[in-house]
């Protein structure tokens, strides 16, 4: 196996340019994974964890959003700046594996192996945010919902580097929640982000784990802004909490695999997305 150890985003482009088909490797806290039980076996790798410019975080208070390096550990959005303005992502990086799982894996590292159940692209979803790649020669910038094609597929290019992510700054509250076979340092049976924005009087809900990419219930979500006034903060009754749960579960598109069964999801995300609604309202 060849592995270029690149020092400058510059020299990273560079090699990937002269090698399209070579593999990228952040935190390996999935890749390694993979590499381990012989279900990958990369010829060409480039690692991109000594990349300082992947780990920058920019927040753009005039236009109210965030921009956050691909190569950032979770361990830097647990608390501080990141945490005060994206607090569902900071909740979301709380569950990501141990110590040092968390001080190694990032939302670069989520995205490029895109599995549903990565634990950022939930909170990326609701957010509607971007991701921004590069190339030697050109950027482009892509809709979270673009990017996610399929089960373990994204729309990132040949030569592409995935370089950051961008999300806005949301007055309200928004939260995030999972479950697993266990407590701690698992990988999500179900999990859900929900986001209410204060200001535009809207909700935003996306689930993971529990469909072929991160579903977004854009039905759920107009459903509600027209059974409540979302700008305030109503009281939620038990029949509209009850009907939120069963919609959101009705869209939902799990299977059965060995680490659950598909009615077990809907009934995880229905109470997911329930408590985080009551949360979001009490």
């Amino acid at each position: 196996m060849s592995v270029q150890v690149p020092r400058t985003l510059d020299d990273a482009l560079k090699a990937i340019a002269a090698n399209p088909s070579a593999q990228f490797i952040q935190g390996g806290t999935d890749l390694m994974v993979e590499i381990n039980f012989n279900h990958r076996k990369p010829t060409d790798v480039i690692a991109l964890r000594r990349v300082d410019e992947l780990k920058s975080t920019q927040i753009d208070t005039k236009n109210m959003q965030i921009t956050i390096g691909a190569g950032l550990p979770y361990q830097m959005m647990e608390r501080g700046e990141i945490a005060e303005h994206v607090p569902a992502l900071a909740q979301a990086a709380r569950t990501v594996g141990s110590p040092q799982i968390r001080s190694a894996g990032t939302i670069g590292g989520n995205l490029g192996t895109c599995s549903p159940a990565g634990d950022a692209l939930p909170v990326l979803s609701a957010l509607d945010a971007t991701v921004n790649l590069q190339t030697q020669k050109a950027s482009r910038t892509v809709s979270i919902h673009d990017f996610m094609i399929g089960v373990k597929r994204n729309a990132r290019m040949p030569g592409e580097i995935i370089v950051s992510t961008t999300l806005p700054i949301v007055s309200g509250w928004q939260g995030y929640a999972k479950v697993g076979v266990r407590n701690a340092m698992v990988i999500s049976v179900a999990s859900c982000c929900l986001v209410v924005d204060r200001i535009n009087g809207t909700i935003a809900v996306a689930l993971g784990a529990v469909g072929p990419t991160i579903i977004r219930c854009r039905e759920t979500e107009s459903w509600l802004a027209k059974q409540i006034d979302l700008r305030t903060n109503p009281t939620m009754p038990d029949n509209l909490l009850q009907e939120f749960g069963s919609r959101v579960a009705n869209e939902s598109k799990p299977i059965d695999d060995h680490r659950s069964t598909a009615a077990y999801r809907r009934h995880a995300v229905s109470t997911l997305s329930r408590r985080l609604l009551l949360r979001a309202h009490s």
